[in-house]
């Protein structure tokens, strides 16, 4: 962690007391990224952004407003503080706003149990664009693939510092290497795509360019000559990269900030159940090496390993200090922050119980249904569940993919598609949502 950001931050908090503020909170995030992408075995582009932003918060009284600045200098600290300032006056009061109290702040940080920072020199652009053109050429070597639409490699290491006027002063850094490819199969009007993608926090986890390249062929030839599937209500089963959608539209209903607007399905649903039995859905922050993973929430508080849901019962809201007070809760260090506004409520890392199956047993017991592998587009009512998205994927007939199928609906309702999930046991324990595949059976396909 740069010394320096912590120096910033107190700056900020200075220059916002000075300029009348009665409360404050900074965030300080620097960070540099490489980008490189290649293509036909040619470097085509390559980036370097660096740079340090600040978002400073200020209160006065229940009134608050925040500003973000790139140029940290003395004067424009000055001035945006006296700007922050300025708007807070002028903004409507809101009694769920304030910091945390001190007693509610974390009283250690230890980051380092994380491992979230890689202790390996950073990799030089030209590693990256090797890479790259590995990965490529393990794609573009597949027969039936036409052409590679991209193929990139990126490296980030970002640095986090929070501060606060209540004695909050902590901070920590991540990093993160990133491969990915695209692959093409067809001409013209026929043409369809797919892709691999990997990304660690450490370059020795990194899948290698070859399995990525080669899994980016795999998908994109399965998905050659698609045609729509029958309309009518079929078992559906969602491939488990895309399978924590699912799971991400109950966090997003349990959002503590919705269920105060009464914009969630989930408002009157607390202690009931929302899941089938047996299953949990656990918040793990503090599972090392993941992107997810933070050992404070952005208003200080210390953040624990909690379920949301359990034994299929929902437990709790996700919830910051002021989704917190305005349902007369206590937070549950859910607070998440850009530069750029206030704290949010948000999850970090969550991990859903896998099933005893595997994704192939679940497809050979659902019969006749369809295997979703990429979704677009979504209709989803934050308020009842309704739930429509378009979908692409393979069609299974007696439990063997049969033809790839695209251009086609699913629909349902959350509420009763969640409490008829059937999970795989094929999630991966890196990702910041360790979801299985799941199977929902009785959803509405709308095809030919």
């Amino acid at each position: 962690m740069p010394q320096d950001l912590a120096d910033l931050a107190a700056r900020a908090l200075a220059a916002a007391r000075t300029a009348g503020a009665e409360a404050a909170d900074v965030l300080v995030v620097a960070g540099a990224e490489t980008t490189v992408d290649v293509r036909r075995g040619v470097l085509e582009e390559a980036q370097r952004a660096e740079g340090t932003d600040l978002g400073l918060r200020v209160l006065m009284g229940r009134r608050q407003a925040c500003i973000s600045i790139s140029d940290t200098s003395p004067a424009t600290l000055a001035e945006a503080a006296e700007r922050a300032v300025a708007m807070a006056r002028l903004a409507p009061e809101d009694p769920s706003v304030g910091l945390a109290e001190p007693g509610q702040l974390a009283r250690s940080v230890d980051a380092a149990a994380l491992d979230l920072l890689d202790d390996a020199s950073e990799p030089e652009p030209a590693a990256l664009e090797e890479m790259a053109r590995r990965a490529e050429a393990a794609a573009a070597g597949r027969d039936g693939i036409t052409q590679i639409e991209s193929a990139g490699a990126s490296h980030a290491r970002r640095h986090v510092h929070v501060a606060a006027t209540n004695g909050l002063d902590a901070g920590y850094s991540r990093s993160a290497t990133s491969l990915s490819c695209v692959a093409i199969t067809g001409t013209g009007t026929g043409m369809e795509r797919d892709y691999a993608f990997d990304s660690r926090t450490h370059l020795a986890d990194l899948d290698t360019p070859e399995a990525i390249g080669a899994l980016a062929a795999e998908r994109t030839l399965a998905r050659a000559r698609p045609r729509k599937p029958p309309t009518g209500t079929y078992p559906v089963l969602y491939d488990e990269r895309v399978a924590a959608s699912l799971i991400g539209h109950l966090l997003a209903a349990a959002n503590g900030a919705s269920v105060a607007r009464g914009a969630s399905w989930l408002r009157e649903r607390m202690g009931t159940r929302v899941l089938p039995e047996g299953l949990d859905l656990v918040e793990e922050p503090h599972r090392p090496r993941t992107s997810g993973a933070r050992p404070i929430d952005a208003e200080g508080l210390a953040t624990r390993r909690s379920p949301v849901v359990e034994d299929g019962i929902l437990a709790r809201w996700i919830l910051d200090l002021g989704a917190a007070r305005r349902l007369g809760l206590e937070s549950t260090a859910n607070a998440a922050r850009g530069t750029g506004g206030p704290p949010v409520p948000s999850v970090s890392n969550v991990a859903l119980t896998q099933g005893g199956q595997s994704r192939e047993d679940l497809m050979r017991d659902m019969g006749t249904g369809l295997l979703v592998t990429s979704m677009i587009g979504s209709t989803i009512s934050a308020t009842t569940g309704d739930y429509s998205r378009g979908a692409s994927g393979m069609w299974v007939e007696n439990g063997v993919p049969a033809y790839p199928v695209a251009e086609c609906t699913i629909a349902g309702n959350l509420t009763d598609m969640l409490l008829r999930l059937v999970p795989a046991n094929d999630a991966r324990a890196h990702l910041s949502r360790v979801v299985p595949s799941l199977l929902v059976e009785g959803m509405t396909v709308a095809g030919d």
